[in-house]
């Protein structure tokens, strides 16, 4: 609820605070004492359109800030939030117009940009007034309405239909992309087989380019290796190739471990000396004996470098199309077969994708059914309930219907198209209800909806009609009143009025009076009890002062409050 809101430079409003309750608030005053202003004030506070022509006369800008309780997890608290707000001790809101014409907002401590404010006044505040509907003034809006008024029936059978329809638009989605992919898939299923099927025919071993690149080297450059290997086997052995024998490392190794042999015996230093000579000896021996094995086993053969140079030719195509090595390829290999497995399986995928389409269509349709069922109910008894309400309103002619047609179209919210209509008397024709009234009219009607559904749909938390009871007097006004009470008990609202019959009804009463001191004109608010409040009511009887009018305020609180 709109806890508090302060109003600076408005009009004729030099300042006022208007502190608000729950329950049914009035505001009356004189003609042109500003109580309108008041409404202005709130429109401007949710985002309404800010002019210069409301700036008071010789002031820079008119301010409007108003403090808003709501509950934890209001949806209008988590969009505060969302903005930034800070929520710790109530939304805050503050609306400025400079006289210049520009408009600033603030929600919560922080700027915000004004169409916030109207996001927020979505879940805060409807306005009824002659000139200013914000209520029903979309069609989804007949629609909520009608739905949160048709009970846990009708929200069931809409949730049902909501998650069928959301899952069908799932699978349509991903059929549709399917289907529209289909030939790409295939284009590239038939590449990647190309792939497979060269990688096949070569048939890489993990580490095989490594491996004949070492190959290659050693048979390329044989007969150098085979002559190093060869000098050093010579040098080592003493036994070149083609000549007699001279002394080879070995030899020598054998005959210096000889003589230190002979003399070691008197020297443990020698000795050890003599036993890493037998080291040496023993380790040339063995190279020597390695050099030779691999001059045995190197002879050149030409056939088997070509087939090495082959090979790697054939890996090397592989390389440049699918890795810089031979793994690579393997793993572009591994990654491709699994592709082309997946994309195989989408004409499976399509087919079990139209069955199940064609599944929750079906269900789609008997969901919408019974949703469309339940709203026809609940329009026909809406219907007749706000009709009903009419008829204390001083508008017992009217019909109000509530009309439900079948589009043929599946959207979000199931298939029907939803929109309250009046016929203001016998002949007439229904129209929407935004429409077909004019002046007071329009407000008594919103009055009738949000009476007829206050104890059905969850709604805002505050109303606020301005002029509910234009063209209304005698026993339609108490009407109006005993309505906008009954209204009171669900929410918060607050009555620009004129009428001390609606007045009678209020929780609070405040009073907009105006002054002037020859110079400058102002208007100020204050909340009226007891003898205030009958001497106000008489006033608005027309008797101000007169005993029979003070008796026939009284008479009207009595009765009120009865």
């Amino acid at each position: 609820m709109i806890e508090e809101i302060r109003i600076r430079d408005l009009g004729v409003i030099d300042e006022a605070v208007l502190p608000l309750h729950r329950g049914l608030t009035v505001l009356t005053g004189e003609t042109g004492a500003g109580k309108t202003m008041v409404v202005t004030a709130l429109g401007l506070l949710l985002g309404g359109r800010g002019d210069s022509g409301l700036v008071r006369a010789g002031a820079q800008r008119t301010v409007v800030e108003g403090l808003v309780d709501l509950p934890e997890g209001h949806a209008a608290l988590v969009r505060a939030e969302e903005a930034g707000a800070d929520t710790a001790e109530g939304l805050v809101l503050v609306r400025s117009v400079t006289a210049d014409g520009r408009s600033r907002a603030h929600v919560g401590g922080r700027a915000a940009p004004v169409g916030v404010l109207a996001e927020l006044a979505e879940h805060l505040v409807a306005v009824h007034g002659q000139a200013d509907q914000w209520r029903l003034r979309r069609a989804d809006e007949h629609r909520e309405v009608l739905d949160a008024f048709g009970g846990p029936d009708l929200a069931a059978a809409l949730e049902e239909y909501r998650q069928v329809h959301t899952e069908l638009l799932g699978v349509e989605s991903e059929l549709e992309e399917l289907r529209a992919a289909a030939a790409e898939r295939a284009r590239e299923a038939e590449t990647l087989r190309v792939g497979l099927e060269r990688i096949e025919a070569v048939d890489p071993q993990p580490g095989e380019d490594e491996s004949l690149r070492a190959e290659s080297d050693r048979l390329g450059h044989a007969e150098e290796l085979r002559t190093a290997a060869g000098g050093a086997h010579d040098v080592l052995s003493g036994e070149p190739d083609g000549g007699a024998g001279g002394a080879g490392v070995v030899e020598a190794l054998a005959a210096a471990s000889a003589r230190i042999a002979a003399a070691s015996a008197n020297d443990a230093a020698l000795a050890a000396l003599g036993t890493r000579v037998d080291e040496l000896r023993y380790l040339a021996a063995d190279v020597a004996a390695d050099l030779g094995a691999y001059l045995a086993d190197a002879d050149v053969d030409p056939a088997r470098l070509d087939q090495v140079e082959q090979r790697r030719a054939a890996l090397g195509d592989l390389t440049r199309l699918y890795g810089p090595g031979v793994d690579d390829v393997l793993a572009w290999g591994s990654a491709a077969a699994a592709r082309v497995t997946e994309l195989e399986g989408t004409g499976d995928r399509i087919g079990e994708l139209e069955e199940r389409a064609a599944a929750l269509g079906t269900r789609r349709e008997a969901a919408a059914a019974v949703l469309g069922e339940h709203r026809r109910t609940a329009a026909e008894a809406l219907g007749a309930r706000i009709t009903d309400e009419l008829g204390h309103l001083s508008m017992g002619a009217a019909t109000v219907t509530v009309a439900v047609e079948d589009t043929g179209r599946y959207g979000a919210e199931g298939r029907e198209a939803v929109e309250v209509r009046l016929a203001s008397g016998p002949g007439t024709q229904p129209r929407s209800v935004t429409k077909a009234a004019s002046g007071g009219e329009l407000s008594r009607v919103m009055l009738a909806i949000e009476v007829a559904t206050a104890d059905a749909v969850t709604s805002v938390p505050t109303f606020v009609f301005d002029e509910v009871d234009a063209g209304v007097g005698g026993r339609a006004a108490v009407d109006v009143g005993a309505r906008l009470a009954a209204l009171a008990r669900h929410a918060q609202v607050v009555v620009v009025t004129h009428l001390a019959q609606v007045a009678a009804h209020a929780d609070r009463h405040l009073v907009v009076e105006k002054s002037d001191d020859g110079h400058v004109t102002r208007s100020m608010v204050h909340a009226v009890e007891g003898e205030e409040r009958v001497a106000e009511l008489a006033r608005m009887l027309g008797g101000s002062g007169t005993r029979a009018a003070l008796d026939h305020a009284r008479d009207l609180l009595g009765r009120a409050r009865a």
